[in-house]
């Protein structure tokens, strides 16, 4: 049985996770030792892949349900990192009243309830988190699924009314944080 488990986890691994990037590949690291980022790349002026997350009920929500306002989406790899906290508290308490106008959302692969107790912890109610935690779909569709530990890396997208990336800003040190403001100051300009 356990050979016939490897077997299909083998072949789930080939069909989902083995696109590489070619060129234009993101060169992220952690504290200077280079990481490996999977799946396909997503790209300025073409649309977000279509997947579906879990929110902190465990409720799927389809990435294609935020079309019709503008979307800043915060990725993070752990909420239970300092780094992380912090980009996730700047999201919140310092967005200049974006949270009124537009979509804000943490994606990360936290399981829901880890999310769920983080958020009530920081009595953050003006953002949307999301798990990738079930098959890592959206790390791999983005192009941001680490290799080595199979969390997603730092990253901040906008995408516009219609679904369409705007603003990508993959960081590349882990242990740094995005340009929050000129993330907030583009949204803006949506």
């Amino acid at each position: 049985m356990k050979q016939l488990i490897g077997l299909f986890f083998s072949s789930f691994i080939l069909l989902n996770v083995t696109v590489s990037f070619g060129e234009d590949k993101p060169q992220v690291s952690l504290r200077g030792q280079a990481l490996t980022l999977l799946g396909t790349p997503i790209h300025v002026g073409l649309p977000l892949p279509d997947v579906s997350l879990s929110d902190r009920s465990l409720k799927m929500i389809s990435m294609a349900a935020f079309k019709g306002k503008v979307t800043l989406i915060s990725v993070v790899p752990s909420l239970d990192t300092p780094t992380c906290d912090k980009q996730t508290h700047i999201l919140s308490e310092e967005n200049g009243g974006l949270d009124q106008s537009m979509n804000l959302v943490t994606i990360s692969r936290d399981l829901p309830f880890a999310q769920k107790r983080f958020a009530k912890k920081a009595k953050m109610g003006n953002i949307l988190f999301l798990s990738d935690y079930r098959e890592g779909r959206f790390g791999t569709s983005t192009g941001l699924m680490i290799d080595e530990n199979r969390l997603l890396t730092r990253a901040i997208i906008i995408l516009d009314k219609e679904g369409i990336v705007r603003y990508l800003e993959i960081v590349p040190e882990l242990a740094k944080l995005p340009n929050m403001q000129k993330a907030f100051d583009f949204a803006k300009s949506l």
